[in-house]
């Protein structure tokens, strides 16, 4: 079977199975090209529903048994039991697992999916980071979710996938006021790449500074924009200035 996702060597690990998956695989027509796990912009739950599936056999986990989240840039995080229900999904940005035989995904288009596991004590997660999310702490309330479950955070290897990259990430001076009335850490985070006018939002660096100051055992960063590589990846913003609808990839792990 051909691989279609990107793999990270900080998540391989004997037991444990993941992928950053894009656009390529799929059975969805353009603009929705191929993988996409999203109905919201008008592909069909035919497809969707086929393209879960061959993101699950990749996974080498069954459909039934593939945790998805309903994702409304919250700060909440769910277990999941093993019991999939694609059409009730839970409302959450987070989500965890320690039963053996399940898989756990984000859908993105721009925003960071950062994916965990604890390989020794077989504890994975996968939270959806926005800029809500990774200003308001998704990261630290997945950890502790996954040490809920029997994690040992310093054990735990964290990998942020695809995501929107500052110099494409254009926010403005209102943006960046209301962040930092509430995070005025965050100040080095708004950079002004050459030629800027306003003020950009740095996510990646964001989310990165949260995984390293949460003592894991390792924090990596695919370094993949999903504007720059918008024939690869979906991106939100990239269609919204190409004046187009475009789909979802997930980034999904699993407990072999």
């Amino acid at each position: 079977m051909t691989d279609i996702a990107q793999k990270a060597d900080h998540l391989s690990f004997d037991g444990i199975a993941h992928g950053f998956f894009g656009r390529a695989g799929g059975v969805s027509p353009a603009p929705f090209d191929s993988l996409n796990v999203s109905i919201k912009q008008g592909d069909s739950q035919e497809n969707v529903t086929a393209n879960l599936t061959i993101i699950a056999d990749q996974l080498g986990i069954q459909p039934s048994k593939f945790g998805l989240l309903k994702q409304v840039h919250s700060i909440n995080v769910v277990q999941f039991d093993g019991k999939a229900d694609w059409d009730n999904r839970p409302e959450a940005d987070g989500i965890v697992s320690n039963v053996p035989g399940t898989a756990i995904g984000i859908q993105t288009a721009d925003c960071g999916p950062v994916l965990f596991c604890d390989p020794d004590n077989k504890v994975i997660g996968a939270c959806h980071a926005g800029w809500k999310g990774a200003v308001g702490g998704i990261v630290h309330r997945t950890l502790d979710a996954m040490e809920e479950l029997g994690a040992n955070r310093h054990k735990i290897h964290a990998v942020l996938g695809p995501c929107i990259h500052p110099e494409n990430y254009e926010v403005g001076d209102e943006f960046k006021a209301n962040v930092l009335k509430d995070w005025p850490e965050l100040e080095g985070h708004f950079p002004y790449p050459p030629g800027a006018t306003k003020p950009h939002f740095d996510l990646p660096g964001t989310i990165m500074h949260q995984l390293e100051s949460a003592h894991l055992h390792t924090a990596a960063h695919l370094d993949i924009c999903t504007y720059a590589k918008n024939e690869t990846y979906f991106s939100h913003r990239k269609a919204t200035h190409l004046d187009t609808k475009t789909g979802r990839q997930l980034s999904a792990i699993a407990i072999l």
